[in-house]
């Protein structure tokens, strides 16, 4: 793998430097696995990987795809319900997932030839929700990987006759989400398994459906149906179903005379059976054949996965295994299952560990399943594939051998084992066409540059947002709080006239600067624009919208409009926010890490608390406060030219304050909703008129004689403290 593979470098760069989705393939051993380990160490996008299987999932380094978006088992057909299913259950994040959900830059699928069409459309359900709705998986870059020639998604009789009403296959292809994108295909090229050239092209023309007599003369003289490994030969048996390897294990267990050992996993926190790399009651004797199912933690890299051997001794919870000639000594290993979390202060996306399972890293291995040898590698395999029952399943299993010497068949290979699926062939032709050049390559990088910088300087969602807010605030908070909501109408009208026009006019001077060279790095010119443009939007934004942010929202007592005000507010606040942090981040100079550590920090959601508006006022005060000329705070401006300002409604006032908090502790001790005790509309009307008598407060809206009193000592004495 250390040798230069143009494939994979272009893989990297559309991966890193093009917002373009891959589909990421190759034959077996061409490294696809490796470069996806490789790639998860790199800086920049927010990054997470997925698998459609727990085995898949611990292999590739990430989570299964129905654990992380919380999918049920079965069905999803777009724009339906499922009998069964509660379309709500989807969306029962908690606050760590959305955050993760809305910060994601790129998601990765790992073997994805295993992932029905329909299952890759609730990926696209779920990102919309929590990015862009417009756009296929919310705007979310996709890698997927996998073969189309190894194993295929599993579409049963009673599924399949549901989903052929969405789609034309079960293969991720036939997504309608994947198809309204522009997707390339880029194929790895150099086999790292095996490297004589002849075993290459016998399972090329396998893999193709391309058999010749003389391949099928070459694979089936390594047909032996009476074959028995000599002992001290480690050979493991490749089975189409579970029970012939099963069969196979016991019988060759029963035949040692040797002592059973029976090793306990311990298994702690959340670790589904489903992913157990191995039995959690792992029997052993003396003499048994074992394959390893980890790699060696350690420094001395002893064993890997697929690594085969035979157990001499059994000490304790020591097991050692003879492989060829080297002895090994290995105790119980961890597996660690996972989770995505955030860090809210710089915006990453780390791995937390919530269970894990610890064994022997070792299972029984005179046979096992194809499917189960998926990524594995062998220097000796027999093959008995003669009930072979999908598509691929013979290839997957000829291709997990190193050379044609080492791969012994127990059932002859008959043309009608090998089956292409036609409709694979004609996605692979279809796709060939999209694979990309080094000269596409750079087109699509610049144009990568030049979406994100419109995007900097788009306000079409943030002002579309805000004008939602500001209707909801007319509807349902103009008759106690006018001035607020009309600060809210009043600012809309700004941001359309201050940012949302002028960003327009700029977009339009990007796409015309972006020409005049082949990368932003070599295009000064537009470099010095988009300088000056962050430090501009920085203040103007600050200044437009910051009076609205910087107030509180008014207490309100229905509780679904309450729920659908908060709800609005944050996400206007959210939209404020990754503006903001991306012109503060990026006004010195302008990167794509800096872009993304910004962005991705913004989405971090947090209560809008005082604490939190202080904090990012400050941190817009301090980065432009070498750029303002004024010297003034960004957010000093005022949106409202007209009538009273809203910082002098009553609503702000401190009597109003207390009045609130003390209607709370009423509620608290009585166990009564606060509007029981006392309604918003009569705490406004003391704030405003400070009644000085009981007959002062009778006079009032929504008190009579009952609560005056009940409440009037209280009532009246907060107002005289703030008199």
């Amino acid at each position: 793998m250390e040798t230069k593979n143009p494939e994979l470098e272009l893989a990297r760069n559309y991966a890193l430097y093009t917002h373009r989705n891959i589909f990421l393939t190759g034959k077996a051993g061409t490294g696809k696995t490796t470069f996806l380990r490789r790639l998860q160490q790199e800086h920049g996008k927010r990054t997470i990987v997925v698998a459609p299987t727990g085995v898949a999932a611990i292999n590739a380094g990430g989570v299964t795809i129905h654990s992380f978006f919380q999918l049920a088992p079965g069905l999803f057909l777009p724009g339906k319900m499922v009998a069964g299913r509660d379309p709500k259950s989807r969306f029962s994040f908690s606050k760590q997932k959305i955050n993760i959900l809305r910060s994601l830059d790129l998601l990765i699928i790992d073997e994805i030839s295993m992932v029905r069409a329909d299952l890759l459309d609730a990926i696209d359900d779920v990102l919309r929700r929590y990015q862009r709705r417009d756009k296929p998986f919310g705007g979310v870059q996709l890698l997927l990987i996998g073969d189309l020639q190894q194993l295929a998604p599993v579409a049963t009789e009673s599924e399949w006759p549901l989903l052929q009403e969405f789609y034309q296959t079960p293969y991720f292809f036939s997504s309608q989400a994947l198809q309204q994108t522009d997707f390339v295909y880029i194929e790895l090229r150099q086999v790292y398994r095996q490297q004589d050239a002849s075993f290459v092209s016998i399972l090329n023309a396998v893999r193709d459906n391309r058999l010749t007599t003389s391949v099928m003369q070459a694979l089936n003289a390594r047909y032996q149906p009476h074959f028995r490994p000599a002992d001290g030969e480690d050979w493991i048996t490749l089975t189409t179903h579970n029970h012939q390897a099963a069969f196979i294990n016991n019988q060759r267990m029963g035949e040692l005379t040797s002592a059973p050992v029976t090793f306990t996993a311990k298994v702690t926190g959340e670790f589904p059976e489903s992913s157990y790399p191995t039995d959690a009651e792992l029997t052993l004797k003396v003499g048994a054949q074992v394959m390893f199912c980890k790699n060696d933690p350690s420094s001395a890299k002893a064993f890997y996965n697929g690594r085969i051997g035979r157990v001499t001794a059994i000490d304790g919870e020591q097991v050692s295994v003879l492989c060829g000639k080297q002895l090994i000594h290995v105790g119980p290993l961890a597996w660690t299952n996972t989770k995505y979390v955030t860090d809210s202060a710089t915006g990453t996306i780390s791995e937390e560990t919530v269970g894990t399972f610890a064994q022997i890293p070792l299972r029984t291995a005179w046979a096992i399943t194809i499917h189960k040898s998926q990524g594995l590698t062998f220097d000796r395999a027999i093959i008995n594939a003669g009930r072979a029952f999908s598509h691929g399943q013979v290839y997957v299993a000829l291709s997990r051998c190193r050379t044609l010497e080492g791969l012994v068949l127990a059932t002859p290979i008959t043309a009608d084992l090998i089956t292409t699926d036609p409709d694979v062939v004609e996605f692979n032709s279809y796709a060939t066409e999209r694979t990309p050049s080094a000269e596409t390559f750079l087109r699509d990088r610049r144009s990568f540059i030049e979406d994100i910088l419109c995007d900097i300087f788009d306000f079409s969602a943030l002002s579309m947002r805000l004008r939602y807010f500001a209707r909801l605030a007319s509807e349902h908070l103009s008759s106690l709080y006018p001035q607020y909501a009309s600060l809210a109408a009043e600012t809309a009208t700004q941001v359309d006239v201050q940012l949302t026009a002028v960003g327009v006019k700029f977009q339009q001077q990007i796409h015309q600067l972006i020409p005049l060279a082949a990368s932003y790095d070599d295009n000064p010119t537009l470099q010095t624009r988009v300088q000056k443009a962050m430090s501009y939007y920085a203040a103007a934004t600050a200044r437009t919208l910051g009076e609205l942010l910087d107030k509180e929202l008014p207490e309100i007592d229905n509780a679904r409009v309450r729920e659908m005000i908060n709800n609005e507010y944050l996400l206007l606040r959210t939209d404020f926010d990754e503006k903001m942090a991306i012109y503060i981040a990026c006004m010195n100079t302008f990167s794509l890490n800096a872009y993304w550590d910004a962005k991705a920090r913004a989405a971090m959601t947090e209560d809008t608390t005082k604490k939190t508006r202080k904090r990012t006022k400050k941190a817009i005060a301090d980065a432009l406060a070498d750029k303002l000329a004024s010297g003034k705070s960004p957010s000093a401006g005022k949106a409202s030219s007209s009538g009273s300002s809203a910082s002098d409604d009553v609503s702000s006032s401190p009597l109003y304050r207390s009045l609130l908090d003390w209607r709370r502790q009423q509620a608290r001790e009585r166990h009564l909703p606060p509007h029981y005790i006392l309604t918003l509309k009569a705490l406004l009307a003391i704030a405003e008129y400070r009644p000085t008598d009981i007959d002062a407060l009778l006079t009032l809206p929504g008190i009579g004689p009952k609560t005056a009193s009940e409440y009037a000592a209280d009532l009246l004495s907060l107002v005289r403290q703030h008199t």
